[in-house]
């Protein structure tokens, strides 16, 4: 049984992502996120087996489903979630090596509120977003090559 990991972006290990057949390449953009998470808020990065974030989960599915009518049959491996007075970002990890993300500000006068698309090096695009989203390429020293997209969230969720 999985439990919580701290991931370490010094060392990258594949511990939890095992089943993914980009198992490397994910666990370089689990520690790319870890990276940021730490150099911009000082957060331990700890990720968690999706089944003991199911209220995350169901919220992010419920959230995709009405903004734009995704539902994704991949496994969900992973749930990382920072959240403070202004923020909830929780982070979903796919065994197919995508990660999405929702970056919900939570006050302000015109918040910024997104849902991001990465998908790690080797990790085709889902059939659920192909032809629906332009990606732009990133390099990362722990990752590699990163695709990402987004789209801006128009409901409140929260």
């Amino acid at each position: 049984m999985q439990m919580a990991y701290k991931v370490d972006f010094k060392e990258v290990s594949p511990v939890g992502l095992e089943s993914s057949p980009v198992a490397d390449a994910l666990a370089g953009l689990r520690a790319n996120e870890a990276r940021y998470f730490w150099n911009k808020y000082k957060f331990e990065y700890v990720t968690y087996p999706a089944s003991e974030k199911q209220e995350e989960v169901a919220w992010f599915e419920k959230l995709i489903k009405a903004e734009r009518d995704l539902t994704f049959s991949e496994k969900l491996l992973e749930v990382a979630v920072y959240e403070d007075d202004d923020l909830y970002w929780p982070e979903f990890y796919f065994e197919n090596g995508m990660v999405l993300n929702v970056l919900y500000e939570k006050t302000g006068e015109k918040p910024k509120r997104a849902v991001g698309i990465k998908l790690a090096v080797g990790a085709p695009v889902p059939p659920e977003l192909e032809g629906k989203f332009k990606f732009a390429h990133q390099r990362s020293k722990l990752a590699g090559e990163i695709r990402g997209s987004f789209f801006k969230v128009k409901q409140t969720w929260l």
